[in-house]
């Protein structure tokens, strides 16, 4: 999902008792179609408004369509199971895939990133994927750089593909240009546009087709099905003999190729496989993998009836998370596609708040598409093919000596003495990368480190050394300079005095 500085989110339920005061006061099917098409009129050229019509609308349409006839739908909750063992597999019981499988199957395989995301959260402009985050390599140089290496290992061309929004990508166009002699084939492409609709009365928000991007939002990445086709690049791909598709966030650092998941998907014949992983403490509202009415279903936070959110929260029933690592065989997207199987994947509704109005997002998940594939399993990877940066706080551990970078991937110090990462939470001081670059004289040793926290204006001194669990807390209007060669073990650092020596 897509946040841009002026939305803030609401709470969200499964579903939305009540728009307006009464149902007269809700747009029917006809009169949301006739408003899209009145916005269509407003496009600055005839190829503009063509593609609206003959594609976004007919998608957009549907979406609304299936909300007003789901809205009040809600999972029962006495079907949900854990996925049973058969279901779900651990990653260590994957055989091992030879050298000359490997080389088979990378001929076969694309690898699509999804690059729809700005780096407004941390503070910087332009698409999150330009953010540098190791050895002044952003996530998109770690992309090429990573697949380069593997089709110079194994004499092969798998290519990249890049799903952009609208947000990111007039640029990511401009930004891929420096990769033309890298020799990795990268595709680009744009996702779907979708306006924006009023809460009270589920109108579309826009005037005009252009304009107020504000007023319109990417439907989420489970739009990659059908924008991949509408772009052309699935019948491109499956023409040029790809098989398999691999499907992560940009932003994980550890959602890298994994041939043995390959092999296991070609060797059992599964259409679909998710990357599942175990919670932690910051994975408790993650969507996760169940069993429902005897198939494999991804249910998100956003789904769960609100008695049932603390249980849904535990890590007792619910172990397992979605890491959005996803493999799935290109002939059987074109033919869930040309079934329109995809058509009845859930809706996650996300109310915000936008330019001061109450308004709702329909989004779907590419986890939601699980169901509707046949032999879909789900494979229990370990933790560290989940490495998310979705802020400061992430690049820190993935900046520090926790990790070094071997062929753009990086890899976990074998001296570290859990197989955990830290947890870290820094202040808001911290939260834009230019704020958090000037506080850091150098990223401190966390080899030994288990949790810490940062709140207020502290800066750290180089050659810092932190173990254990480490709280510091600058009180307001104070400040605290951690000095160079610092050692802290299992400290609380607190007050509004400069720290000059240990």
């Amino acid at each position: 999902m897509m946040k841009t500085d002026n939305q803030s989110p609401l709470p969200q339920s499964p579903q939305l008792q009540s728009f307006g005061s009464r149902s007269s006061d809700l747009a029917t099917e006809d009169q949301f179609l006739k408003r899209l098409e009145v916005i269509s009129q407003t496009a600055p050229n005839e190829a503009a408004k063509k593609e609206f019509l003959n594609k976004e609308i007919p998608a957009i349409n549907k979406l609304f369509t299936r909300f007003l006839k789901n809205r009040k739908k809600v999972i029962d909750w006495s079907k949900i199971k854990p996925p049973p063992s058969e279901m779900v597999l651990n990653y260590k019981d994957l055989q091992s895939c030879s050298h000359e499988k490997t080389a088979q199957l990378a001929n076969k395989l694309a690898v699509l990133k999804l690059n729809g995301g700005l780096g407004t959260t941390m503070g910087c402009t332009g698409p999150k994927s330009v953010i540098e985050v190791r050895s002044e390599k952003t996530f998109l140089d770690l992309s090429v750089q990573q697949i380069k290496e593997m089709n110079e290992h194994y004499n092969i061309k798998v290519p990249l593909v890049l799903m952009n929004s609208f947000n990111t990508h007039q640029e990511t166009g401009k930004i891929i240009q420096k990769y033309k002699y890298s020799d990795v084939k990268i595709h680009s492409f744009n996702q779907s546009r979708f306006p924006r609709i009023l809460k009270d009365n589920l109108m579309p928000v826009p005037d005009k087709l252009f304009g107020n991007d504000a007023e319109w939002y990417p439907p989420g990445h489970g739009d990659v099905f059908f924008a991949l086709q509408n772009s052309g690049l699935l019948e491109t791909l499956i023409n040029e003999g790809k098989e398999y598709l691999f499907i992560s966030n940009v932003d994980n650092l550890g959602a890298v190729v994994d041939f043995n998941i390959l092999n296991m998907m070609d060797t059992e014949k599964c259409e679909y496989v998710m990357e599942v992983t175990n919670k932690t403490r910051a994975d408790v509202k993650g969507g996760t993998l169940i069993e429902y009415e005897g198939k494999a279903k991804l249910l998100e936070i956003a789904q769960v009836p609100s008695a049932h959110v603390e249980e849904f929260k535990s890590i007792k029933k619910f172990k397992i998370f979605n890491t959005n690592n996803i493999w799935v065989n290109l002939k059987a997207i074109d033919r869930v596609l040309k079934q329109n199987l995809l058509d009845d994947m859930d809706i996650i509704i996300n109310p915000k708040v936008a330019d001061g109005k109450s308004i709702l997002q329909l989004e779907i998940a590419a986890g939601a598409a699980i169901e509707f594939f046949n032999n879909s399993k789900g494979v229990n990877v370990p933790r560290s093919r989940f490495l998310p940066v979705k802020s400061t706080s992430d690049l820190f551990i993935v900046q520090s000596n926790l990790y070094s970078l071997e062929k753009g991937i990086l890899v976990m110090n074998k001296n570290r003495p859990f197989t955990t990462v830290p947890l870290v939470k820094l202040g808001d001081n911290f939260k834009k990368v230019s704020d958090y670059q000037a506080r850091f004289k150098g990223i401190p040793d966390i080899l030994e480190l288990d949790q810490l926290t940062v709140s207020g204006d502290v800066t750290f001194g180089a050659n810092v050394v932190l173990k254990g669990t480490v709280i510091i807390v600058a009180n307001h209007g104070s400040r605290i300079d951690i000095p160079e060669g610092s050692n802290f073990e299992n400290k609380v650092i607190s007050g509004n005095l400069r720290i000059l020596d240990q």
